[in-house]
């Protein structure tokens, strides 16, 4: 599958914002008081769509990538890298398209921003998508938080080169 990144829309901000995920994912689910911040320029969403022209996912770059655990112990501050954020349509998960997504996201931030390496932060109970993210080259440089299931839980900090 081909997957092309556009700026978000307000109508992809608003579906996206609607998207439910099954436990034990439900943690990921769209807030719809979230439209303004998906829509805030600094944040830098993207839709992804399909060559179909259908939206199947998201993804953001920089500052709203990062989780206020790891702002807090400041893990963010070690070593320059671009923070990533995604998020895949639910009744597209678990079906073997996670790595081509990633790198999709990848070569368009390679592309826009030029970082030095990426990063990105999951949480530890998340599985399947850590191991996409292995799979697309990235290694766990630090875990941080308590090992919860929620959104301070424990959580996994990501690298890979660019």
């Amino acid at each position: 599958m081909r997957f092309t990144l556009k700026p978000i829309t307000p109508c992809d901000a608003l579906a996206i914002s609607r998207w439910r995920y099954g436990e034990p994912y439900s943690s990921y689910d769209g807030d719809p008081t979230s439209v303004d911040a998906l829509l805030e320029p600094r944040f830098s969403y993207h839709s992804v769509y399909d060559e179909r022209g259908d939206l199947v996912g998201y993804f953001c770059f920089g500052e709203d990538a990062r989780v206020a655990a790891g702002r807090r112990l400041g893990v963010y501050e070690i070593e320059p890298a671009l923070d990533i954020g995604l998020g895949m349509r639910p009744d597209l998960t678990g079906r073997g398209l996670g790595e081509e997504f990633v790198h999709a996201g990848l070569r368009f931030a390679r592309e826009t921003y030029a970082p030095p390496a990426f990063r990105l932060t999951v949480a530890a109970f998340n599985r399947r998508a850590i191991l996409v993210y292995e799979r697309a080259g990235f290694e766990t440089v630090e875990t941080f938080g308590a090992p919860t299931q929620g959104t301070e839980g424990e959580w996994l900090l990501m690298r890979r080169g660019a």
